[in-house]
């Protein structure tokens, strides 16, 4: 009789977990392909949160290509908590060869249930950006680093990675390639063909909301979810380089217009680029303080026309422009960066502006005393403006001539649109008869 009992005994445990074992299985056919090739910005977190809605009842697995420089903390957070509630295991592919999964990007791979590298690949450097020294000891950086890492390390050795070099992306900015995330343990495998997904996944386990359950995948069917239009224009007008690069054409333009007025077109265009600049900079952190450097450089390039400095204005200039772009989107919440060799550009051509600046202007210095100085004399142009007078014998116009406007005098009256021809020109006092 007791061996009966022991033997009952011992099929209930076995059919006990048997059910237990098939209740936990995830059998995986259906995967939902997501791809982030930007920045960590709020289309990205956006066109994720959608993503997870689509994936939710009709797929068992969300598989996010990775690319990424980086981004803001706040959206990064928001993108760990939103794919931390979800019901299904998540994978992260940091890919194609030669892609980077660094700061923010670092930061979300680490709740992944799934981490995969390709070959030629890196993840790492997670470190809040340093603008001193004296910022190495401050409060709010150390309580902002301690809570990162704090995350970073919970996330991973939830997932059964190596919390510690989680840790040290953040702590010391290490970076790590393929080989070597797979010899420490930061990725559950390599992968190059998103065909062996099954092969690698198949078996594992997974905890998801503290329940374990097994893998399966035989068979995998991937089915890619794409941005939609807004979120892509979002994600465009949410790149650093782009908002850097409107800014700085359109003030560029704008200072043409003020220093050759030419029926403002320059200052049309350059309006419009400022106005695409500041949607950017509704999207991404903007430090006001480096915006203001940036605005400074240009009023002493404009000043150094005016002032006789002996180009020290222009240099001045210069260093604020520099600095001003190397700190544009660095603040407590980003890990954004405008590009290095961006700014070496900009700086390059405006140093090449300046010296023709400054030989033209010494070239008409030279010219100033000779018979053949620079005239309007003889030329056609067009009345563009009258102005109000109370000599009833001679009027005021504003014309425009080879795409200068000038003030001009004449005892005629002219109709606005009207063809008109320089008969003398005041240089002294910036005047022309007609």
């Amino acid at each position: 009789m007791r061996n009966l009992i022991s033997v009952i005994f011992f099929l209930i445990i076995i059919t006990n977990n048997l059910f237990a074992n098939t209740d936990n299985i995830i059998e995986v056919k259906k995967v939902l392909e997501l791809e982030i090739n930007s920045s960590i910005n709020p289309a990205t977190y956006n066109y994720i949160k959608e993503g997870i809605k689509k994936a939710q009842n009709n797929y068992q697995m969300i598989l996010i290509r990775l690319n990424t420089p980086g981004g803001l903390v706040s959206t990064t957070k928001d993108i760990i908590t939103a794919l931390g509630e979800i019901e299904i295991p998540t994978a992260i592919w940091i890919t194609p060869e030669g892609a980077s999964a660094t700061s923010a990007g670092a930061i979300i791979s680490s709740s992944a249930h799934f981490l995969f590298m390709s070959e030629g690949t890196n993840i790492g450097a997670a470190t809040p950006v340093q603008m001193g020294n004296d910022i190495k000891q401050d409060d709010l950086r150390k309580k902002a680093i301690n809570d990162l890492v704090a995350l970073v390390e919970s996330l991973s050795e939830a997932r059964g990675r190596n919390g510690a070099a989680f840790k040290e992306m953040i702590d010391k900015a290490s970076s790590f390639d393929t080989t070597e995330a797979l010899k420490k343990n930061i990725i559950n495998a390599k992968l190059n063909y998103i065909q062996d997904l099954g092969k690698i996944i198949n078996g594992k386990k997974v905890k998801i909301k503290g329940v374990e359950f097994t893998i399966s995948s035989n068979q995998i069917v991937f089915e890619k979810y794409e941005m939609d239009l807004g979120q892509k224009l979002l994600n465009i007008f949410a790149n650093p380089n782009l908002a850097y690069l409107f800014f700085i054409v359109g003030a560029a333009l704008i200072y043409l217009e003020l220093q050759a007025p030419g029926g403002m077109i320059a200052g049309s265009i350059g309006a419009i680029f400022l106005v695409l600049a500041g949607i950017s900079f509704q999207v991404l952190p903007l430090n006001f303080g480096a915006l203001a450097l940036i605005a400074l450089s240009f009023l002493l390039f404009i000043l150094e026309i005016y002032i006789t400095s002996f180009g020290i204005l222009s240099l001045g200039g210069l260093a604020s422009l520099f600095f001003g772009s190397s700190f544009l989107f660095r603040t407590s919440d980003s890990y954004l960066n405008v590009a290095t060799h961006l700014i070496y550009s900009t700086m390059g051509s405006v140093i090449i502006f300046m010296a023709i600046i400054t030989y033209f202007i010494v070239k008409d210095l030279k010219n100033r005393d000779k018979e053949d100085y620079y005239t309007l004399v003889g030329e056609t142009g067009e009345i563009s403006g009258v102005q109000e007078t109370s000599d009833k014998n001679e009027f005021e116009y504003e014309v425009k001539v080879n795409g200068e406007r000038w003030k001009a005098l004449s005892n005629k009256k002219y109709e606005l649109g009207q063809k008109i021809k320089i008969q003398k020109q005041d240089i002294e006092h910036m005047k022309l008869y007609i």
